[in-house]
């Protein structure tokens, strides 16, 4: 049947061969940060009280200063936790999805068969940074990960970068 295009079958659902969500670490949960919080609260208030008691006052202030200054820095390490990668891997394309804590997306599609995985690491710390490499352009990916992450992160895309060089395989029993 005829429609007019160059195609010649639809364009079918490809297989995922890899998929990776990253998001940065963060050893603080809600919960924590609400202990934290309330027990720097009570131990600002007690400190407070003790000079205000000794003559002391405008000190309480500044203790109350301090809580509000580890509450705003808290509150923009959460604010720039919520970035995250996304990295997929299917025969015919490797597709880096980065979303910023600001909700920025930025998105780069390549073809497996000429990406390259590089890596720049240190003998004593381990990979530093993670790269992909096509065609003249450099993307680092995987930030997030510390160096043991990393060279697990590594070994995985590299195997579904080299399951895509290779090709679909055809099983006559499916």
């Amino acid at each position: 049947m005829a429609d007019g295009s160059n195609a010649f079958e639809p364009e079918l659902p490809q297989p995922e061969l890899f998929s990776a969500l990253l998001t940065p670490h963060r050893s603080l949960n809600r919960t924590g940060f609400l202990v934290l919080m309330g027990f720097v609260c009570v131990v600002s208030f007690v400190a407070g009280i003790a000079f205000l008691l000794m003559g002391a006052w405008p000190v309480f202030g500044f203790f109350g200063l301090d809580v509000l200054a580890i509450w705003w820095a808290f509150r923009v390490n959460f604010r720039t936790a919520r970035a995250y990668e996304e990295i997929r891997v299917t025969p015919s394309e490797l597709r880096v999805r980065r979303t910023s804590h600001r909700g920025d997306v930025m998105e780069w599609a390549f073809n497996p068969l000429w990406v390259r995985l590089d890596q720049k690491s240190d003998p004593e710390f381990g990979i530093e940074r993670l790269y992909l490499v096509a065609r003249g352009r450099r993307l680092t990916i995987a930030s997030f990960l510390g160096p043991e992450e990393k060279a697990s992160f590594a070994k995985a895309l590299m195997a579904a970068l080299n399951a895509a060089k290779r090709g679909p395989t055809y099983n006559p029993l499916t």
